[in-house]
């Protein structure tokens, strides 16, 4: 006789899953901790240090406040300022000034 086997999805399927509210908030807040976590350390390896702090200061206060806009909006500003900075850049020899 052959042994009927069910694929991952049959299985997945008829798991049980634990409702019980703190099973789910620990599980819940335990990978959005990782990801916040995985977060800062992307933006410190990524930005100045002067960026760097700007961000995961709004970021915090961004969790802080329960506004994800504070967020967007922060990073945002800063596309903008980079933005400006680089159409200020004159490259050498364009600018010829006059006196």
């Amino acid at each position: 006789m052959y042994k009927k086997t069910n694929s991952i999805l049959e299985e997945l399927a008829n798991v049980r899953l634990n409702k019980e509210p703190e099973n789910f908030v620990e599980s819940r807040a335990s990978h959005i901790i990782d990801s916040a976590i995985n977060l800062v350390h992307y933006i410190r390896e990524n930005f100045d240090s002067q960026t760097a702090y700007t961000l995961e200061k709004k970021f915090n206060s961004a969790i802080k406040n329960l506004d994800s806009k504070k967020f967007r909006r922060g990073v945002n500003r800063l596309k903008e300022l980079k933005d400006v900075k680089n159409s200020l850049i004159v490259k050498q020899g364009e600018f010829k000034n006059e006196d």
